[in-house]
């Protein structure tokens, strides 16, 4: 079982992300007659499950992730976890799943992690990331909804995303597969969106590039988002980035960098962009920068992108200051040295318990 000791986390100087978890979990348990139910906090272990369960089967799981920072003081924060409950409970309208109380999800939360509170990391860059998940459980092969959910919440002492500096990212704009389409479930954060987009991933990797940007699912020339991350363009003086049209997954780190830039005077425009507008605006020195938004990397901007065999390099290949700059606000304000005007962090109380 993949559980780190503090001793253990005390000696790690490289974590990663996602590879060890904290000596407890979050678990409840759901079903028609009783609702959700059997809710507790125990040890870190394995579920067991029939193999005819839904989710093996049919896919129907959703998940989120957020983190947990160590403040200057000692103390705890979570970064905007009211935003993240409530996007589960979204997630779970369109995939069929029942909700969950959000006020019960936020004391949950609380709980686990002040229980675990030593394993948040207090070295910079790293942080305590936290994977609330919700799949179906139970035994039939009927292609329904299941009628049995099991929700559950672990939590991975993680380390700096970028452990030698920022590091620019090159992306391949995606020409044959697509994450989703209008009606879809691409809005939603379903297990299923990440799985269809691995293939076309891996095929990027192969041939040199970290990321793909997915187009639409319908025309094939509008931006949407990147892998796991929302997608912006710096282009002359504005901030644009793709529309949430029921394609793209609505980012907590979006909004928080459209807030930022506002709040900053920059004009932001949230529209269609057509892949052929980025290239046209590349040619004539208008395309100044681009970067991803997610929880994982707050920030990662984008060296590179090449379309139809047409690369470009952006900023030369370097952090914009742009993005610099939403990197540093955004990662002050998670870690208390920034004032959080937006009340977008909650400290975890050490009475806390579920």
């Amino acid at each position: 079982m993949p559980v780190i000791s503090l001793e253990q986390l005390r000696e790690t100087a490289n974590l990663g992300f996602g590879k060890v978890f904290s000596p407890h979990m979050f678990i409840a348990y759901y079903d028609p007659e009783r609702g959700w139910h059997d809710q507790r906090i125990q040890e870190y272990q394995p579920i067991s499950m029939d193999p005819a369960a839904p989710i093996f089967h049919y896919a129907q799981s959703i998940f989120e992730g957020l983190k947990a920072y160590r403040r200057p003081d000692g103390e705890v924060q979570i970064f905007r976890a009211k935003e993240n409950v409530a996007r589960l409970n979204r997630s779970a309208q369109r995939m069929a799943m029942p909700l969950f109380d959000e006020e019960e999800n936020l004391r949950a939360l609380d709980a686990l992690v002040n229980l675990d509170r030593d394993w948040v990391p207090s070295a910079p860059g790293c942080s305590l990331y936290l994977r609330p998940t919700m799949i179906a459980d139970g035994c039939g092969l009927g292609a329904s909804s299941a009628k049995r959910f099991i929700y559950f919440i672990i939590c991975s002492p993680s380390g700096a995303y970028y452990s030698k500096g920022i590091a620019p990212v090159s992306i391949q704009i995606e020409e044959k597969y697509v994450r989703a389409v209008k009606g879809g479930t691409g809005q939603a954060k379903a297990a299923g969106n990440y799985a269809g987009s691995f293939k076309a991933t891996a095929d990027a990797v192969k041939r040199g590039f970290d990321q793909v940007l997915w187009l639409d699912g319908k025309e094939n020339r509008y931006i949407e988002e990147v892998g796991a991350m929302n997608i912006f363009f710096v282009i002359e003086d504005r901030l644009v980035t793709p529309e949430l049209c029921g394609s793209i997954l609505p980012g907590v780190t979006r909004d928080s960098v459209i807030t930022l830039a506002r709040d900053f005077g920059i004009e932001v425009e949230e529209r269609r962009i057509d892949v052929r507008e980025l290239y046209e605006a590349h040619r004539h020195g208008a395309l100044r920068e681009v970067f991803g938004t997610g929880t994982a990397a707050v920030i990662s901007p984008v060296s590179v992108l090449e379309y139809k065999g047409e690369r470009i390099e952006i900023n030369g290949a370097k952090i914009g200051k742009l993005s610099q700059r939403m990197y540093d606000h955004l990662s002050g304000i998670q870690r208390a040295t920034i004032e959080d005007k937006y009340n977008w962090c909650s400290v975890v109380s050490r009475d806390a318990k579920y």
